[in-house]
């Protein structure tokens, strides 16, 4: 399955992209595959030397601050004693690993080498909060080795520019042009890689966005979808990646929704599964940042009230899905609230539909239209926040 997409799919477009022209056919594997979407794993490795910030890091990307519960912990000294996978709040099947300090005095470089297990993780992010040392390159080329990828990332950028601003002629730009300059001098060896400049309490600054772009070149089509869903909203740029991935795959939600109870007969309706549209609008939910806890930790981030963040969200579907979920909402009480359910009857998706074309055409409509939705209110939310 490819996975270019437009507005303009179309039911036989659909089936042809499955492989199949029977359409019951079609449903079963539409919904096998959108299954698959939400069980393949992901397994990102983090590591690099003791006090790089890696638990910090590991935390970041998974939303959590580091004193959530669930967070790994991190700390001045070594936290990491073993290898420990933490799973993302909302997508399980996103794994982060966070492993030991290679620089831990009970673990030399070699003994290191056994305790890990290459062949467990799809990528490898080595972290450091100064210079690249002996010991990331050493790990590096063997990762190379194991024809694995891996990624040299630069830790605690805010410290730098902190530190940096003190000065009289200060210039971020120039600040960071020379710290990847420096960490590229000490990489040579392992050719020419890219450097990212993160600050793990502000992934919306700096090279996150990149650093996620690359990560995807290296990924399988659906392992792509599932780390895109599970990364935090933290910019405008990310909101928008977010929207372009979950685009890409309304066709399929279309199709196993449009007609589960086909019955190829003349004159007897299409049936909607409206439980799995309602599924993929509430992952779109919160894939997007608008649930209770995403909205609670952008509140503590930009310091404003997450009564102020909830206030910008007034679409009609962010609103039921949230009813649904028995979160309240800002809305006022003079104005009823449609349920989900009505608000998919009203997209005609009650009437009986004869044709098979149609039917998924309408659902795709409901689906493009509900996410459109949500993807404003979201931005009017970044936009309250602060935050483009």
């Amino acid at each position: 399955m490819t996975e270019d997409s437009s507005a303009d799919m179309d039911f036989s477009g659909a089936l042809q992209r499955l492989g199949k022209l029977d359409p019951i056919e079609a449903v079963a594997k539409a919904k096998e595959q959108l299954e698959t979407l939400d069980s393949v794993t992901v397994n990102i490795a983090v590591t690099g030397e003791t006090g790089a910030g890696k638990s910090a890091f590991v935390n970041a990307f998974r939303g959590l601050d580091d004193d959530d519960e669930n967070s790994a912990p991190t700390g001045i000294t070594e936290t990491t004693m073993e290898v420990t996978m933490y799973t993302h709040p909302t997508k399980s099947n996103v794994r982060l690993w966070d492993l030991p300090g290679i620089g831990m005095p009970n673990l030399n470089a070699n003994k290191y080498l056994k305790e890990v297990k290459f062949e467990t993780y799809d990528l490898f992010i080595i972290i450091s909060s100064e210079r690249f040392k002996e010991n990331d390159i050493f790990l590096a080329k063997e990762i190379k080795k194991k024809q694995k990828c891996f990624y040299f990332v630069r830790t605690k950028i805010d410290n730098d520019i902190h530190s940096a601003a003190k000065n009289k002629n200060f210039n971020e730009q120039q600040v960071l042009c020379a710290i990847r300059e420096d960490c590229q001098r000490n990489l040579k060896d392992v050719g020419n890689p890219k450097v990212f400049l993160i600050s793990s309490f502000d992934l919306g600054k700096y090279d996150f966005q990149n650093l996620v772009d690359t990560l995807e070149l290296d990924l399988s089509e659906h392992k792509r979808f599932a780390l895109v869903q599970s990364l935090p909203v933290c910019s405008l740029a990310m909101l928008e990646k977010k929207k372009e991935s979950i685009e890409k795959f309304i066709w399929l939600a279309a199709l196993a929704s449009g007609f589960a109870t086909y019955i190829p007969v003349p004159f007897v309706s299409v049936a909607f599964d409206k439980a799995v549209l309602v599924t993929f609008l509430i992952s779109c939910h919160y894939t997007l940042g608008l649930n209770e806890n995403s909205l609670i930790k952008l509140s503590e981030r930009v310091n404003k009230p997450v009564s102020q963040l909830k206030s910008a969200i007034k679409s009609p579907f962010a609103l039921a899905v949230a009813n649904i979920l028995g979160v309240p909402t800002c809305t006022s009480k003079a104005k009823p609230l449609k349920s989900l359910d009505e608000l998919l009857d009203s997209k005609r998706l009650v009437e009986g539909l004869h044709d098979a074309a149609a039917a998924f055409k309408t659902a795709y409509t409901a689906l493009s239209g509900g996410l459109n939705e949500m993807i404003d209110d979201m931005k009017e939310v970044l936009h309250v926040a602060g935050l483009q």
